[in-house]
């Protein structure tokens, strides 16, 4: 059985995210999806060890593992059908990563994104210290979530267009594993790239917490509709006919509108529409969407004992693979017998 592996930090859930990891990663497990992977099962995680590189506050940490993991069930994670589960309650994880460590080059982790971004950041600022501000905790981040993928010896990680890294990272150094014992003991994740997937935000920029253009999830209708009005649009008037390639607020509605919808917004397009009429239609079809899931996340947001209860079930069945996966690396380098 092909496991399909892939995780979200706590830091909260933006509709980029739904619509770049949680809606394709779901669909891949979905029995009436047309992107089921035949004969597979989904392994679905929250990073929380990976959210506390930026994120002090326990009360604030605690609460937002909670509203993701409430959001993950509302938007359709079956934890009877798929194994969902916290990072920090699978110790084997940050075991392994201590044992990759071994052969993860420097070079490697200074080339990844997040870190060359806080540097050229710090460069931009005139800062004499380019690392000001960097923790090991997000420079081995790439390491861990290395760590994260491995343990499972999972075949398929779903990720969007802009986070292909991580898993060539993750792919180099189980290579370098392999090739130093002249073994298979880990398998070579396979990455699976939803193509136009990305989302744009509120200032037509990748929709992203860190730019702060973000809408998230179930955030309240009022807010919601006041946050699609922000959405950047150009002067072309309302009677103009309009470009829908490349356009933001066209690309947004189609995401999550029907079929039906979006031929009849592809007319309007063409024969002349006001931009806050688009963005109507698009606070109307996406309050729609979101209708019936909001019972399911108030009721996880509020119901801590119902997720420890789903936690402590998915810690248990992926630890049976990553205890496993452990014992034969350990075995591997020559420290079990």
């Amino acid at each position: 059985m092909k496991k399909i592996l892939t995780g979200i930090k706590p830091t909260g859930v933006h509709l980029g995210n739904w619509i770049g990891a949680i809606k394709p990663s779901l669909e891949m497990v979905n029995e009436n999806s047309k992107t089921l992977v035949t004969n597979s099962k989904g392994y679905f995680f929250l990073a929380d060890y990976h959210a506390l590189n930026s994120m002090f506050d326990p009360v604030k940490l605690s609460e937002t593992v909670q509203e993701v993991a409430a959001t993950w069930l509302a938007l359709g994670l079956d934890p009877k059908k798929s194994v969902f589960y916290r990072q920090s309650d699978i110790p084997e994880i940050t075991e392994l990563a201590t044992i990759l460590a071994a052969f993860t080059s420097k070079g490697l982790l200074n080339r990844a994104h997040a870190y060359k971004a806080i540097q050229d950041r710090n460069q931009e600022e005139g800062k004499k210290d380019l690392d000001d501000g960097v923790n090991m905790g997000l420079y081995t981040y790439p390491l861990l979530m290395t760590a994260d993928i491995l343990a499972f010896n999972a075949d398929l990680v779903p990720v969007g267009e802009d986070n292909t890294q991580h898993l060539e990272i993750a792919r180099d150094i189980a290579g370098r594993f392999n090739r130093n014992y002249k073994t298979e003991t880990l398998k070579l994740p396979e990455l699976v790239v939803r193509k136009g997937a990305m989302l744009s935000g509120l200032d037509g920029r990748k929709m992203s917490a860190s730019y702060n253009n973000h809408i998230p999830v179930f955030t309240p209708e009022k807010k919601l509709r006041k946050l699609i009005m922000k959405i950047t649009t150009d002067s072309t008037p309302p009677e103009e006919p309009k470009e829908k390639d490349a356009n933001t607020l066209f690309s947004f509605y189609s995401h999550f509108a029907s079929p039906d919808q979006i031929s009849q917004m592809e007319k309007k397009y063409q024969t002349g529409i006001a931009w806050g009429e688009v963005k109507q239609e698009i606070y109307e079809v996406l309050s729609e969407e979101l209708k019936d899931k909001r019972e399911i996340y108030e009721h996880y947001k509020s119901s801590k004992e119902d997720l420890m209860k789903i936690f402590k079930k998915g810690a248990e069945e992926a630890r049976e693979t990553t205890i496993e996966v452990l014992n034969e690396v350990k075995k591997t380098i020559g420290i079990s017998f």
